[in-house]
Order: structure tokens, then C-alpha cells, then sequence
């Protein structure tokens, strides 16, 4: 990005974080600036789409009601964490260059992997609550079979937490999160609120299929060896560019941008098949769900009402599915559990 000063100089907003900060291009304060301007530069780009996106037609359709300063407020606690987030990693980034030149890609994977483990950690405890409120489920008709469930499956017991969704869509939702002490399954309210005991007790049993198979472990070691074939293409990029490209040395933050680039490529062509990997282990928890409740038919009057009040697409093209769905179709998890029942 260019900007013009006294002279009519052509300057890039790199420079402008020097001469702001008067310091080095590869000091702290000058990543710590260009990375906050990136991170606006992107957020300005984006904002459009993503407001229609999320506002205007989640409100054109119905799925939500949430009013504007509520959607403003959730957006800018979701760009803090976003730049905390940034800062850190530029930061590590920039100082993994100076400290190891040769290794600095390893160093970053490694502590991008650390990073991954710890907010999956704390995503439960800390970052979902500044978006929802939570709180232990208390609804006695369905406490006996919990119970039960988790005794068939043979899996350690895990909290189980109503989801306060219904403040703001009326989407219906459920999801195995966190790790160790902080894993907790939740269950929207707008869930709780209309769908039968068998067909919640089936849900439930579902997202416990992920917690049986480990898939939220298995999620973590897959998104860790991305982050580091990400740094891997993002140093290979680095070298093979930062002499084309003009820069100062390979520690010039004015790189940042081309290890985005190199990186983003990465997750852009391995999201295919991080998909398939994620659709097949949805199907495997629905098996999971129907072997442990033996209620088919529950599943399928759950399966309908989650397409119906999701608004889901019923039968999404191929390049649709593989380019954008980590959950298989409805109509393709309805047709699994009536071959169950034959």
C-alpha cells in the first residue's frame, strides 16, 4: 500500500511505521505498527461483505434479530482478540527471524501449534463468554439419560452447559469444545427449547461420538501440522522473494504480507480435503449417536428441524460441498440413519 508525502515520494506502509515509530524496520514497535495497520487495511476491505453477510441477511431471513449496536459491539470485541492475536504472532514471528535466520519457520510452527492447544483451551472459558452466556444444564427430564448415555458409551463424564444462542439467531446449534478439564458439550437453547427429549438425547449422543473418537485431539494435531506447512511455504516464499521484491533483508516487516500470502495459499488449497476429513468424522458421530440411542427416527425429526430452522441447503453442488461444508448435507446424514434402520 502506498501513501505520498511532502515531495510527492512514494512511500510504502512500512515506511510509514518507521518514520511513526523512528525506529528500525525490524524493531518490535515497527512490527507492532505495521501489523496494526494491516490488520485494519484487511478489516476495511472485509467489513462491507461481512456486515450483509452477517447483518443484513441473517435479518432479511429471519435468523436473527439482533440489533445493530449489539452486531457492532460482538464485531469489535471479535477485532480486539483479532489484534491481540495478530500482535503476537508478528511479534514471534519477526523475533523467531532475528534469533534463529535458519530455523526461525520451526520456531514459529512450534509455538503456532502451542497456540493452537492453549486457545482450545480456553475458548470455553474465556472467549465464548464475551460473545454468549453459558450455564450448567438443568432439565431434570433429561438428566437420567445423560447418564445413561455417557455410561453405555464408556467415556469419562462431561459437563454438559446450555448454550445461549437465542439472544442472538434462531439457529440451533450443538458443539464439543475445549480441552482437558475445560471440555464441555453445549447445547443452544433454541435447541432445548424445541426439540423433544429423543431427538436432544440423539444430538447429545452425536457431538459425545466426537468426545468417544477424539476428534477435538485429532483436530488440533491436523491444525498444527498446517500451521507448519503454512511457515514451510511462508519461508520458502521469503527466501526465494525478498531480493525480487526489494527488501531490506529477510527480518524486513515489509515481508509480512508475502508470508500472509505464502501461508493463506496454504489453508486455501488443503481446505478441500480438510473438509472431506471433517465430513467424515460428522458421519462417523452420527453412527456413533444411532448405535448408542437406537432412535433412528429421532434422528431423522432432528435432522429435519436443524435444515428447516437452520434455513440449510439441501443438496449443495460439488464444489459447494468440498470448497465450503465441514458438515455433510441433511439429506445425506437422513439417507445414512434409514439405512441404519434396514
Amino acid at each position: 500500500m502506498l501513501a505520498l508525502i511532502p515531495g510527492g515520494v512514494s512511500v510504502g506502509m512500512r515506511d510509514v511505521a518507521v518514520i511513526i515509530t523512528r525506529a528500525p524496520a525490524s524493531s518490535a514497535s515497527t512490527v507492532a505498527l505495521f501489523a496494526i495497520l494491516l490488520l485494519l487495511l484487511f478489516e476495511v476491505i472485509g467489513l462491507p461483505q461481512r456486515f450483509y453477510q452477517t447483518f443484513v441477511l441473517e435479518r432479511r431471513y429471519g435468523l436473527s434479530a439482533v440489533p445493530l449496536r449489539v452486531w457492532i459491539g460482538d464485531h469489535v470485541k471479535g477485532l480486539a482478540v483479532s489484534l491481540v492475536l495478530a500482535l503476537a504472532a508478528a511479534e514471534f514471528v519477526y523475533f523467531a527471524l532475528s534469533r534463529w535466520p535458519l530455523w526461525w519457520w520451526a520456531m514459529t510452527a512450534a509455538a503456532g501449534a502451542l497456540a493452537v492447544v492453549v486457545l482450545a483451551r480456553l475458548t470455553p472459558i474465556v472467549l465464548l463468554p464475551m460473545f454468549y452466556r453459558f450455564k450448567p444444564l438443568d432439565r431434570a427430564s433429561l438428566q437420567s439419560r445423560i447418564e445413561s448415555l455417557f455410561q453405555r458409551a464408556g467415556v469419562s463424564v462431561l459437563g454438559v452447559y446450555e448454550w445461549g444462542l437465542g439472544d442472538k439467531t434462531r439457529r440451533a446449534n450443538a458443539a464439543l469444545v475445549g480441552t482437558g478439564r475445560s471440555r464441555r458439550i453445549l447445547l443452544s437453547d433454541t435447541l432445548l427449547a424445541h426439540y423433544t427429549d429423543d431427538e436432544i438425547e440423539v444430538i447429545l449422543a452425536h457431538e459425545l461420538g466426537h468426545h468417544a473418537h477424539r476428534d477435538i485431539r485429532n483436530g488440533l494435531v491436523l491444525e498444527s501440522l498446517l500451521v507448519g506447512l503454512g511457515c514451510v511455504a511462508a519461508a520458502g516464499a521469503l527466501r526465494v522473494l525478498w531480493r525480487p521484491l526489494h527488501l531490506d533483508g529477510p527480518t524486513d516487516v515489509a515481508g509480512l504480507p508475502l508470508l500472509l500470502l505464502a501461508a493463506g495459499l496454504v489453508s486455501l488449497l488443503t481446505t478441500p480435503v480438510v473438509n472431506a476429513w471433517s465430513r467424515r468424522n460428522e458421519h462417523r458421530a452420527d453412527r456413533f449417536a444411532l448405535q448408542m440411542t437406537e432412535r433412528p427416527d429421532a434422528f431423522v425429526s432432528a435432522m429435519r428441524r436443524l435444515a428447516a430452522q437452520n434455513l440449510a441447503e439441501e443438496r449443495p453442488s460439488a464444489a459447494t460441498l468440498w470448497l465450503f461444508h465441514t458438515h455433510p448435507p441433511f439429506e445425506q446424514r437422513i439417507q445414512a440413519a434409514r439405512t441404519f434402520l434396514s
